[in-house]
């Protein structure tokens, strides 16, 4: 209840104070003074209340009808465990029918019934350097995040995304992801979408051998086929920005979805969501088109033809007592025997992709071989020189 107010009503009723007097004494207008007074008359000091100025009636007001059709799509988006932002809602009505509200009025409905959740101010958009890849498959962005199956069992998810449509390539649930696991969802990918000119991806010791001074299955596989590999720079998620943003939306969505006992049960929901991000979804930095969309109506990077692919390295060793040397290939430790007679001599490798010459420190070759890949234990047989033959009769002799 207004003081002024019942102030006012008390001062002319009660005590018979002139309206004109006290509009001069309080500044106030006579006008408003008898409009205090009819309402006082009609409902008396509740009447005193302040009013609303809200009009009765507005002529360019949303519908009832589209605020409902808002808020049903909002909740459907949000339980699906989708993005359900103003600008994903008006594309979704925008497939649905040829008009709609604006964006500005998607978010001034959600905002009216508390679904706009306020965020501390963040750095400005235009303050970060943005890179992005001018063709679908001229980069690719690689990496794997955790996740947990119903019983708390941690397994792993491998996704790999287009940098420039954006379009998920795979998505494969592991309990643990291994270097061929990662070849494998690579050539599952490039089967379907083609060859990419390069490969992005983190550290991570599935990806590259680097800190090791090797390689891992993944870098000899892309060697071969012409493909540029690039690594981000430790501590530096940014650099993977586009994968590590799909995780984020993949496991909102996965979160929304019944726990999965089993990898047999998660993958499915992969599947699922892969098709509704890729088909379905609007993405925001391509001007609300879908990644699908994008990377079916553009030319296509591809690799450039690389003559010196094959891995060529020289490497020092020891024979052990048993004979054998070890070489790490496509990823794995190889163990390859040159005979008992050889222990304890120093050698050279002379590596040429699968190939590989034994050379003692003097000049002698005593090996060559092409290393069989699904064998981690090299066989006896394979390519000898005659003298090293030789050698190996008079030995057992």
């Amino acid at each position: 209840m207004s003081a002024l107010g019942c102030y006012i009503v008390d001062a002319i009723v009660f005590e018979h104070r002139s309206p004109a007097t006290l509009a001069r004494d309080h500044g106030i207008s006579r006008s408003w003074i008898y409009r205090l007074l009819q309402r006082f008359k009609e409902g008396g000091y509740a009447s005193l209340e302040p009013r609303s100025r809200r009009p009765r009636s507005c002529s360019h007001q949303t519908g009832a009808d589209i605020v409902a059709n808002v808020l049903k799509l909002r909740d459907e988006l949000t339980s699906a465990g989708h993005d359900a932002g103003p600008q994903t809602i008006l594309y979704h009505l925008a497939r649905q029918s040829r008009g709609g509200p604006s964006a500005a009025t998607i978010w001034r409905i959600l905002k009216r019934n508390g679904l706009i959740t306020a965020q501390p101010h963040k750095r400005p958009r235009s303050s970060f350097i943005r890179f992005v890849a001018k063709l679908p498959n001229e980069t690719w962005q690689l990496d794997s995040t955790p996740w947990q199956l119903a019983d708390g069992t941690p397994v792993e998810i491998l996704n790999l995304l287009d940098d420039h449509s954006r379009i998920g390539l795979a998505s494969t649930c592991f309990l643990t992801v291994k270097a061929l696991d990662v070849v494998r969802v690579f050539r599952t990918a490039s089967n379907t979408f083609g060859l990419p000119a390069s490969l992005l991806s983190d550290n991570a010791a599935v990806f590259t051998g680097r800190s090791r001074r090797g390689k891992v299955a993944l870098e000899s596989e892309l060697e071969s086929l012409g493909i540029i590999f690039k690594h981000s720079t430790p501590y530096h998620p940014q650099t993977c920005g586009k994968v590590e943003r799909f995780h984020q939306t993949l496991k909102r969505f996965l979160k929304k979805q019944p726990p999965a006992a089993t990898l047999q049960e998660l993958q499915p929901q992969l599947r699922v969501f892969l098709d509704y991000y890729n088909n379905h979804r609007p993405h925001r930095s391509l001007n609300r088109q879908t990644p699908m969309a994008v990377f079916d109506t553009k030319v296509k990077a591809k690799p450039v033809a690389n003559t010196e692919a094959i891995d060529h390295r020289v490497r020092r060793d020891k024979i052990d007592r048993f004979g054998k040397v070890t070489l790490r290939y496509l990823g794995k430790l190889r163990h390859i025997p040159v005979g008992e007679a050889h222990k304890n001599r120093r050698v050279r490798l002379f590596v040429a992709g699968p190939h590989v010459r034994i050379v003692t420190e003097d000049g002698e070759l005593i090996r060559e071989l092409s290393i069989d890949p699904k064998r981690d234990y090299q066989p006896l047989r394979g390519r000898w020189p005659v003298h090293n033959v030789l050698q190996q009769v008079s030995s057992m002799s």
